[in-house]
This record gives C-alpha cells, structure tokens and sequence, in this order.
C-alpha cells in the first residue's frame, strides 16, 4: 500500500521533499497557502493553514500531516490530532517552536545551556533587563520571526517601543523576550532526526555562516572542532529531541561562545536551511529523513560521503528575474557544483536556492560553490 505523506506549506522545504518521496515511493500531497508555490508540482490543495476546515479536509485521507514551516496555529493542530490524524511534530513539540519564550522556559526546564534571558512587558523591564547585562541586549518578538526578522540589538528599552504598542493593541496582549548579547565566536548546527518510536539519527554538527539575519552559508562538518564540543553537540541535540518529543527533523541553532562554550539559539522541526548540505554531501539528506521519521520508518545512515560540503545560499537572483543562460554558465565553470533553485521569483535577500559542493579539500570546495553561486546573483 502506498504511503501518503500531507505537508502544510509550499514553499522550498516541501518542493525538496519532492524528489525522495518519489524515490521511496511515498506519495506526496502539499497544502499551498497560493497557486505557484515553489511546491507547486505536488500541490493538490490551495488554502490557508490556519483554517481549521481546509486543513482537516486536507489531512483527512493522509498517513501523516507533517509541515514546511512552524506557523500552523495550536487549535488547528489540536483539531487535527482530535479527529484522529497523525500529526509529526505534534502540537506540545511544534509549540516549543512557534513561541520564543515558551522555548526559553523550556529549555530551562531541560537544563540545556542557553543565554540569560526575560520576558519583559514594557521599555523600563527592557531597560533593567540592558542595565544589567553590559549596556546591550537582543530583543525578540516572541512568534512569527525568521531570517532575521523580529530581532533587534538594543541599548536602549525606547527601541522596542514600537513593539511594545503593538502588543497592546492587540487583543491577545503579550511580552516580548530579551536575551544578552552572546559573546560568540561562530554559529553551529546540530539536526537530529527522531520517529514516534523512538529511533535516533544524528548528522555532523555544521558551522553557519549568517549575513544580515540569514543563513548565507553551511560547512559541513563544522571546521575546528574538537571531538569533545562534537560530542557535546550531538548530546544536546539528543536531549532536546527526547525531552520534548520532536519527531522528524531537527534542528538545533547554537552559539560557540568565545570560551568554548555551546548555547542554545533557536530551533526549528523540519527540515532546515543548515541540513541542505546532505542532499549532496550525506547518505541519506535531511528531506528523506524527514518522510521516513514522520512514517516511523528505519532512519537513514547520516554519515558524510566527502570529507567536506559546502553550501551556499543564493540570496536575491538576477535582478531580471531570468536564470536564462546561467545554470549552463555556472554548470561550465563549476561541473562539481549541485545547483538546486527554488521556483521563486527574486529579490533583495530572499533564498531563491543553494548549491552544494562536496570534496575532499574544504577550500577547494568553498572556492568551488561560492564561485558556482555567484553566477546566479546581479
């Protein structure tokens, strides 16, 4: 019998899980917010995800509903798994996600280091908050960021005044979260893939290169690590999966902090921006891995086929909207660059695909698929 896999959203996340469903034999069903989406080949419905009905006549006759982002609201979750579907992540897991302080509190309950952090309901909080930790601090609006929106460096309480008026105006009222101004030497990653049963997989932790709040490159393994922060990573990372019970993808963004320390940032349950680099680089990619945990079938061998992978993001396109002439450009020049695009339309900033590059030499590669890349912008 064939499986059916729903995926909520259709934007790149769901299109790469395309080709693995395909491969496996899965039968892959999309719920796209609008027609055109980059998912759009296996999009069977059109809808808006926060709709309790469109989403529950979209799930109705799937093995599993599974996501493409996190912002599908908590009572359609819950409606789903009350008429009986499985869903994966499920709502307790997805809400640690979808709110930034309920991920701080229960990172805490967990015992996993993370910055300091508060809940702060108005500027003169926000300043005591700054007072005490050197003069500056993050802010973040607690649901809804990504990619560097929602986030502010602040010196000042008065700089958030703006967000703090938008909370209360709006009926649901609310605190935003601040944390300290970590003293970090780079970005890592660490994706572990666990199913309803239990099973686990971990990927190498990655070093994540971020410009302007978005993730711009991923090297895989992350250079300069001891074997010991290795460990630690992939310790963290499996604590974090069973603590709140993920099942999928995982991701867990970390800070390296300049005394060797690691620190929880954010994380994401699906599949991610730092795990592209496995579909040319790993056994099994992070996409395959996802079907086959929502299914709760055997995990994939995630050991590294190259010693090194290098994927660049390509941010924003040809200001012409044409890719006309450059994929056999980039294909010329670059023959060991896999060039993956998304189907969107470009602009400033926005992720309009990635390549990948996997050898044997780590600048060699990262020559190799910025070079490649960069054929693709203006």
């Amino acid at each position: 019998m064939t499986l059916r896999v729903g995926v909520v959203g259709g934007g790149q996340l769901a299109r790469m899980m395309i080709a693995p469903a395909v491969e496996l034999g899965i039968e892959l069903r999309v719920l796209a917010e609008e027609p055109g989406m980059a998912a759009s080949l296996a999009a069977t419905a059109v809808g808006d995800y926060r709709d309790t009905d469109t989403v529950l006549a979209f799930a109705r006759d799937v093995d599993v509903v599974t996501f493409d982002h996190e912002h599908v609201p908590h009572h359609v979750l819950t409606a789903l798994v009350a008429a009986g579907i499985a869903v994966h992540p499920g709502p307790d897991a997805l809400a640690v996600a979808q709110d930034k302080l309920v991920l701080r509190a229960r990172m805490a309950e967990l015992g996993a280091p993370q910055p300091e952090w508060a809940a702060v309901a108005d500027t003169d909080q926000l300043q005591a908050f700054i007072d005490d930790h050197g003069g500056r601090a993050v802010v973040k609006t607690p649901r809804g960021g990504y990619d560097g929106k929602g986030v502010r460096v602040v010196s000042a309480g008065t700089e958030a005044a703006d967000w703090f008026a938008a909370l209360a105006e709006d009926a649901r009222g609310g605190m935003l979260l601040v944390e300290e101004l970590v003293d970090f030497s780079r970005e890592l990653a660490q994706q572990v893939a666990r199913t309803p049963s239990g099973m686990l997989r971990t990927y190498p932790v990655v070093e994540t290169v971020q410009r302007n709040g978005v993730c711009a490159e991923v090297l895989a393994p992350a250079p300069r690590a001891s074997a010991a922060l290795a460990a630690a990573a992939e310790e963290l990372g499996v604590a974090i999966a069973e603590g709140i019970g993920v099942t999928g993808m995982l991701a867990v963004e970390l800070f390296e902090t300049v005394d060797g320390r690691i620190l929880v940032n954010e994380l994401a349950m699906r599949p991610h921006n730092s795990g592209h680099w496995t579909q040319d680089g790993a056994v099994t990619s992070q996409f395959e891995q996802h079907l086959r945990a929502v299914l709760d079938l055997p995990l994939g061998d995630t050991a590294a086929t190259r010693p090194w992978t290098a994927m660049i993001n390509i941010l924003g396109g040809p200001s012409d909207g044409s890719l006309d002439g450059r994929f056999e450009a980039a294909m010329t020049a670059h023959p060991a660059a896999k060039i993956h695009t998304y189907g969107k339309a470009p602009r400033p900033g926005r992720k309009v695909g990635h390549v990948n590059v996997a050898g044997n030499d780590l600048d060699d590669v990262v020559y190799e698929a910025r070079a490649a890349a960069s054929v693709f912008a203006d």
